[in-house]
């Protein structure tokens, strides 16, 4: 195997050491499915994600995305980072606008005022109820710290999570789930997590605190997850969360991991759709050559 040069960014964060870290490789069209999965479980970050050539096809970048133990087809801190390190190392230009050819089709990322991107995540599939009774079983809380106005309920926008409303940030401090509870509800192997939200926060500035467990890709907790973000995006204008057919709201994830995370939500009903978009910053953490 040849050297690769590769980074390292935290992605969903106001500075360094903060958010959720992402291993980013270049030109890495060469290695085999089994080289990536095992650089993947050596960086044992949440994803690692492999750019398989310098060059864009079809106007896109062609980007694989792997957790320390299974390739994902979609994720959204990796789809942020890449394209960050795309923008700022492949294209030397902060402004340019990336697309990333994905698992699940091209993503596009742009960017905002003061360094945000943002990404457009496919249109958002409601799968089916699930009963608050045993989701909070597996996730060690009483079945009264689940909102009761609003579903429990499968969404995907290129990754399925069951998005749990809690009633307050007491419940969501106290939520914990264990492989074996967790793989006693969902047998098959579609959901990437369970994505537990209140509408407190620790910071003042924030709208929503949120936590994500995902056993089921070998994480435990993430501290910034923008595909089950962009879920909760589509949930809360289909349960019209805030009342609206349209939100605009700053996400806090990862205070109880010691990563603090932002991330920025603007989602809107578009006749019989649901548009997503999902933002954040990036900070560039370290690069190298991997031997």
């Amino acid at each position: 195997m040849k050297p690769l040069t590769f980074y390292i960014v935290d992605v969903f964060a106001e500075r360094q050491y903060a958010g959720n870290q992402l291993a980013v490789f270049r030109d890495a069209g060469g290695l085999s499915d089994k080289q990536m999965q095992r650089i993947a479980r050596e960086m044992n970050f949440s994803e690692t994600t492999f750019i398989l050539s310098d060059d864009p096809r079809d106007d896109g970048y062609d980007v694989r995305i792997f957790t320390p133990v299974a390739e994902v087809p979609f994720a959204g801190h990796p789809t942020l980072g890449t394209a960050y390190v795309i923008r700022q190392e492949l294209l030397g230009d902060p402004a340019a606008n990336v697309t990333l050819n994905l698992k699940v089709g091209p993503i596009p990322v742009t960017s905002a005022d003061r360094d945000v991107l943002w990404m457009k995540q496919n249109q958002p599939d409601f799968g089916a109820t699930i009963d608050s009774e045993a989701v909070a079983s597996i996730l060690g809380l009483n079945e009264s710290d689940i909102d009761a106005r609003f579903a429990v309920q499968e969404v995907s926008t290129g990754l399925w999570f069951v998005i749990v409303p809690l009633t307050s940030l007491d419940a969501t401090r106290r939520a914990r789930t264990t492989k074996d509870k967790y793989h006693s509800l969902f047998e098959t192997d579609r959901h990437a997590g369970i994505l537990v939200f209140c509408p407190e926060a620790y910071s003042a500035h924030n709208d929503l605190n949120v936590r994500v467990f995902c056993p089921v890709y070998g994480i435990e907790e993430d501290p910034a997850t923008g595909s089950g973000n962009g879920c909760l995006a589509g949930y809360l204008v289909k349960h019209r969360y805030f009342g609206s057919d349209a939100i605009d709201v700053r996400v806090e994830q990862g205070y109880e991991i010691g990563r603090p995370s932002l991330l920025r939500l603007r989602a809107g009903r578009q006749d019989d759709s649901i548009d997503v978009n999902v933002g954040g910053r990036v900070v560039m953490v370290a690069k190298g050559q991997w031997l």
